[in-house]
């Protein structure tokens, strides 16, 4: 029994740890995303006409998630 309870406190030590570390990520990275994210809606934002466009080729093609924001990126980048 005092084996049992040794080779649990054991592994929940040697356990423990790694959690957290392989759950810290860079807060900077996320910044840098959410920023990307307003200034790329401030622009879309002076240029309405163009975004709804774009927004209808969006909505023809079905695109999806990230794949939805780059190719609404990429169309407002055209000229």
């Amino acid at each position: 029994m005092n084996r049992v309870g040794v080779c649990l406190a054991v592994i929940l030590l040697l356990a423990g740890p790694l959690h957290p570390v392989s759950a810290q990520t860079e807060g900077s990275k996320t910044r840098l995303t959410v920023e990307k994210l307003k200034d790329m809606k401030a622009k879309w934002s002076a240029n309405r006409p163009k975004l709804k466009a774009c927004r209808q080729d969006v909505k023809a093609k079905g695109l999806t998630g990230d794949d939805r924001w780059f190719y609404i990126e990429d169309c407002m980048n055209k000229s």
